[in-house]
Order: structure tokens, then sequence, then C-alpha cells
């Protein structure tokens, strides 16, 4: 990226990796952040195995699948730190988790979810794919058909400035089936999509990882580097 970039960005890839391990490193990242040990910037991307995940305004009655199912197909299930309902992760799915402080981008927010929603927006534009948002339910939408799910979490330093943690599922090549055990978000009324549901074709995860890494750095305007994660231990996750 041109020197001209003031913020730097690390980009990690954790690869296939369990919810909660990955939970705990962004975790020990963000505490690094909102302890004011360092300032460094850094997005994981990773998949998970078959989880669900109930957020701090969901409820486990969105779960429609009996536990003794979801066990035997291998799901996990548990109650995450983030804004939102029940989500699914699971394979062929992007996620995408931003451990940022804000203030080198205006500690807003609103246009930090916006700006996540854009370079989602922007990388399916890439292969046809017109999404948008929704002004009553967060996300990226293809028509009626969530394709990207976004749920942010925010704490503050004791400056004020917000850190980011959680992020957002991109379905790539994920088994639409597996969302039949949730009411998604708790949304009723609308359906989820992926990208090779729309596309009517398989899609490369790989690809899929490279086109937002570029779409990170053009919509938040920042210089990243793609840091091996072995490279990283203690504090440094």
């Amino acid at each position: 990226m041109p020197e001209e970039f003031s913020e730097h960005v690390r980009f990690v890839a954790l690869n296939r990796m369990n919810y909660r391990k990955a939970l705990q490193i962004q975790q020990q990242r963000a505490e690094s952040l909102l302890a004011e040990q360092d300032d460094l910037q850094t997005v994981y991307t990773v998949e998970h195995p078959r989880t669900i995940t109930i957020g701090r305004n969901g409820s486990s009655e969105h779960i429609l699948a009996s536990p003794s199912d979801l066990n035997a197909r291998g799901f996990d299930v548990l109650e995450v730190d983030r804004g939102g309902d029940v989500t699914y992760h699971g394979p062929g799915q992007l996620v995408v988790y931003p451990i940022l402080h804000l203030g080198p981008f205006g500690n807003d927010v609103a246009k930090y979810v916006r700006n996540l929603e854009e370079m989602v927006i922007r990388a399916l534009s890439e292969v046809g794919i017109v999404a948008t948002r929704n002004e009553d339910y967060p996300g990226v939408w293809v028509g009626d058909g969530k394709i990207c799910a976004v749920g942010a979490r925010m704490k503050r330093r004791p400056s004020g400035e917000f850190v980011s943690s959680h992020g957002i599922a991109l379905n790539v090549t994920t088994n639409l089936e597996d969302f039949k055990t949730i009411v998604p978000c708790g949304i009723t009324d609308r359906s989820v999509t992926s990208v090779a549901n729309e596309l009517g074709t398989d899609a490369s995860y790989d690809e899929w990882e490279e086109r937002l890494y570029r779409r990170f750095a053009e919509v938040f305007d920042v210089a990243v580097e793609r840091v091996p994660s072995d490279a990283l231990e203690g504090s440094s996750l």
C-alpha cells in the first residue's frame, strides 16, 4: 500500500479454528488495546466448525434443533458478548474479526459498522452480485437473503476511545441447510444465501479472503500487512 497511509493494520489468517479458541485470541488482543498496552490494529480471518452463538440480545428459543440433534451433528452452542441474536458459523463461511481502536477512524461506531458492510458490498460487486443494506436489519443482503451477518462488540478505553471485537460472517460456500437449526438473528421473514448459491457454482474461500483483504484496505483507507499466525505470540496476538 502507498506510504501516505498513516494507519497500519495486520491481517492474520487463523485458518480453521474452533470458536472458543478464536474468541480467546480476539479477547486477549482487545484487552491489550483496552489497557492501552499497545496500539496494534489487527484483523483476524477464520473458518469455524459448526457453531451456534447466542448474542446478548438473543434467546435460546431461536434454536430450533434439539440439543441431542445438535450434538449428533457436531454443533457447538455457546453464549457470547457481541450484540445481536442467534447466529450460525460453519465450514465455508469466512469470518472476519477486526480488533481495532477506532480513534483513527473518527471513533465513530456507526461509520465503522457501515464500513464493514461496504467492504462486503464492494467485494460482492466484483463477481456481479448486487448486495445492499437493509434499514431494518444489520448485515448485507441480496434481495431478502442475508449473505453476511454483522455483530460487533464495543468497549471503551479510559480515554473514551472505542475498541472493537467480533465482526462479520460472509457465507461463501456455507451449507445453507445448517441455518435451519436456528432462526437466524431472530428474523423470521427473511432467508439466508451464500456466494455459491447466488453464482450457481462453487466459490473459493481463499479468493474471498483475498477480496475482503483488499476491500478492507480500500474502505478503511489503511495500509495492510499479512502476518502469519505462527509468528504471533503472547500479548502480540
